[in-house]
């Protein structure tokens, strides 16, 4: 009857943790117990329950904790591409455009985007070009203050995303170490726990969701010991060995802001190669420097080109002496402030005699069709277009590959259910036997104490 009641239990013990994540399903195992010798021969006792243990496949369990890492680092890339695909205000369909066109990206869904903005200035030149008048003056400092604010703008903006990609980094370091810390506290907890025979089932599960919430951070490898403590190892240092913590992981500055990951005591810089937190590295260091540098290098592309044509000319008083653009790059370019306060100081004009002369006017909107050698032999539109589209491919890459990592992780999933996880049909099924049985064992000894009491009442 105990045998029956402690099976019965463990089957209520699996329904009542049907819908609990990283819950593997537990079977009571039934021996029949020791036999007796009597006059006649062997007589059996019945049977016992010598242990409870937990259905699962080590195989699978390996591959999900692989699985998570592969999954956080595209889940890492993903977001991101994604913020940094907010900071350009530019949302691509994947057209591309070749490198000498000077129209908007037709995949350009923001009126507000540099694209835009880059196609309104020089056709606010071109318009001052056919017309030196106040109104085209003011229009053309109008599109450059816009088009400088919208570098000014996209360059902080990328700033802030690699702010907070730097804070996602950190925080997936700390998390990591919280993790650390409860798998070799839980180590300790299945040690004792087990000391007395039987298994720690329950605090198994807790330790194994711990290591597949690790592998999601990055990249582990494990070992077990005799006594079963998992031993954890990253970037080739083992930080987990039994019940200690060897060491942890902190972030360090490897210049100008780049945090990178280290052992915290022993100050080993890691090679992480999965994991969300080396995604957004990747992410960070590649494609959203790349994004960076090639606007700093549009900005200061316009800045020279522009002011090489307008700097030796003149205003329509015949003055000269005024740069139209200053600043150096993406976060400082602005229209001289002399300048804006006043457009009629735009030195169009190559002679100071004749002030109809437009000529400079006309050369700067001919350059948006020009290929200049410090972007690739591409034009500023063509430029522009063609990093933002290097973006766009790159996150459609992360989102097909988070994509097909779900599907594999399901999958997967799938199979330890299929293994481990509670069939409610079956444990109904087990109940119901083992409630059978334990009825039956309860007439069992109704029959023998009933033939007892008959016994002695023959006697009496």
């Amino acid at each position: 009857m105990q045998t029956q009641m402690t099976a019965i239990e463990v089957a209520g013990q699996n329904i009542s943790n049907v819908n609990t994540k990283g819950y593997s399903r537990q079977t009571a195992d039934i021996t029949t117990s020791p036999d007796v010798q009597s006059s006649v021969g062997s007589e059996g006792t019945g049977t016992t329950v010598t242990s409870i243990d937990q259905v699962v496949s080590q195989l699978l369990n390996s591959q999900i904790q692989s699985q998570s890492s592969t999954s956080g680092y595209w889940s890492g890339q993903q977001s991101a591409l994604q913020s940094a695909q907010d900071a350009v205000n530019e949302y691509l369909s994947g057209t591309s455009t070749s490198s000498t066109s000077s129209t908007t990206a037709s995949s350009d869904t923001s009126s507000s985007g540099l694209s835009t903005l880059l196609n309104n200035f020089f056709s606010a030149f071109s318009s001052l070009a056919t017309s030196n008048s106040s109104s085209n003056q003011q229009a053309t400092v109008n599109a450059a203050q816009n088009l400088a604010n919208s570098f000014n703008n996209i360059d902080s903006a990328l700033s802030s995303v690699r702010s907070s990609l730097n804070d996602t980094i950190t925080s997936g370091v700390s998390s990591a170490n919280q993790l650390l810390t409860n798998i070799a506290g839980l180590n300790q907890e299945i040690n004792n726990a087990e000391a007395g025979g039987g298994n720690a089932n329950d605090l198994r599960d807790e330790r194994e969701q711990d290591l597949e919430n690790l592998s999601d951070l990055t990249t582990i490898n494990t070992s077990t010991s005799s006594n079963g403590a998992v031993n954890v190892a990253i970037g080739g240092q083992t930080l987990v060995s039994g019940y200690t913590v060897n060491d942890t992981l902190q972030t360090y500055d490897a210049g100008s802001g780049q945090l990178m990951v280290q052992t915290a005591s022993g100050g080993v810089q890691l090679t992480l190669t999965g994991g969300s937190i080396q995604g957004t590295i990747n992410a960070r260091d590649n494609t959203l420097a790349t994004v960076q540098g090639n606007l700093n290098t549009l900005a200061n592309t316009v800045i020279s080109q522009v002011n090489n044509v307008l700097d030796n000319g003149y205003n329509s008083t015949g003055g000269t002496g005024n740069t139209f653009f200053t600043g150096s790059d993406a976060s400082s370019i602005a229209v001289n402030a002399t300048m804006a306060n006043n457009p009629a100081l735009i030195q169009i004009s190559g002679s100071s005699t004749s002030s109809g002369d437009t000529s400079l006017a006309l050369q700067v909107s001919d350059l948006s069709n020009t290929a200049q050698s410090a972007l690739n032999n591409q034009t500023f539109s063509g430029s522009y277009v063609s990093t933002i589209t290097d973006l766009g491919t790159a996150l459609d890459d992360a989102n097909t590959e988070v994509t097909d990592q779900t599907t594999v992780s399901d999958m997967l999933s799938t199979q330890r259910s299929s293994v481990s996880g509670v069939n409610l049909d079956e444990e109904m099924t087990n109940l119901m036997s083992y409630q059978r049985a334990y009825e039956a064992s309860a007439n069992v000894v109704t029959t023998i104490n009933t033939l007892l009491g008959d016994t002695m009442n023959l006697k009496s």
